[in-house]
């Protein structure tokens, strides 16, 4: 299968994916639509920033490509697949594949006008608007993402990422 859009999965990463897109579930219709259009129509939807009904027709329904998406986001199913990803990256790179350290930042980003919640001002930047607090591997690679109202302390920000990894604190 050749690469129709620049978002699309190569062979390779293909065959890697493949073996992590949860089983279809017992009972019902067997599936019947390819796994591979649908991923390719998530990581279309996601890197142009366009609603889902606006993906083009050579994918599957929209509706079956947002099913997916939103199930595999309910349970769990995209976390899981990030972390196996991100530890096969370590791996290749000749690393544990679990982190012995990390890296903590956060970014505080203007919201459009209309979006009202979760919406803080932070004074030391000057900006309304959100806070993403990142956590990284020594890699770069990305292990969580939390995003808050911009007016929240970033030490509170690590209060809410910490406790997923055990830590309770940082140096």
């Amino acid at each position: 299968m050749g690469q129709s859009y620049r978002t699309d999965l190569t062979d390779e990463q293909w065959e890697l994916l493949r073996k992590l897109i949860p089983p279809a579930k017992v009972g019902g219709r067997p599936r019947s639509v390819n796994m591979r259009a649908v991923i390719n129509g998530i990581f279309y939807v996601l890197v142009a920033g366009c609603a889902w009904s606006l993906l083009p027709h050579d994918f599957p329904k929209w509706k079956t490509v947002y099913h997916y998406f939103r199930q595999w986001r309910l349970d769990g199913d995209w976390e899981r697949i990030h972390e196996q990803l991100r530890q096969w990256m370590r791996a290749t790179c000749n690393r544990h594949p679990s982190p012995s350290a990390a890296i903590l930042d956060s970014q505080s980003v203007e919201t459009a006008t209309m979006i009202h919640l979760g919406v803080g001002y932070d004074a030391g930047k000057q900006v309304k608007g959100r806070k993403r607090h990142i956590l990284v591997d020594t890699l770069g690679l990305l292990m969580v993402v939390v995003v808050t109202a911009a007016n929240l302390p970033e030490r509170e920000g690590a209060k809410l990422i910490l406790p997923e990894f055990g830590l309770s604190r940082w140096r």
